[in-house]
């Protein structure tokens, strides 16, 4: 499926059950909100997104716990399920996508080497689905990964 597919594949399903989505977004940089509003008509459903980069901004705008990024980092299957939870609060939105990574070419550590992503996918209701990758390539082929695996892991958490 193309990227256009996947997004609007998550936008029918969005439309369709009257829910609103977020996403915070570290290593994808937007990309996923970048692909959700190709959409038209995504204005029913995309509320807005947040690019956490920094570790500050992820404590301080989604609410990541600094006792979280010390014991795990920020490339951790912890981060993401605090950030995603911190976008569902942040936006009031029924669903939330979170990616944080380590798209490359520099930022590998002992145990997480570059392409190292963990997404989650968060429900308001508390459903969640987090995964972790390490994807091949470079920098844009870690990123554009990442985006089409949270676009279909957040569609699969709808469908369940």
């Amino acid at each position: 499926m193309d990227d256009d597919g996947r997004a609007r594949r998550l936008g029918e399903l969005l439309r369709a059950g009257g829910w609103r989505m977020c996403a915070a977004e570290s290593c994808t940089g937007g990309l996923i909100l970048h692909r959700m509003t190709n959409i038209p008509g995504c204005s029913d459903y995309v509320l807005g997104g947040v690019v956490a980069y920094a570790n500050a901004i992820k404590r301080s705008l989604l609410g990541v716990r600094a006792e979280t990024l010390e014991a795990h980092g920020a490339v951790s299957a912890q981060t993401a399920e605090e950030m995603a939870r911190g976008a569902l609060a942040l936006f009031g939105a029924d669903l939330a996508i979170s990616v944080t990574g380590i798209a490359g070419p520099g930022g590998a550590t002992p145990g997480k080497p570059v392409g190292t992503t963990f997404i989650a996918a968060a429900l308001r209701n508390g459903g969640i689905r987090i995964e972790h990758h390490v994807w091949p390539g470079g920098r844009l082929d870690v990123k554009n990964a990442s985006a089409d695996c949270a676009l279909e892991l957040a569609a699969s958490l709808l469908q369940a």
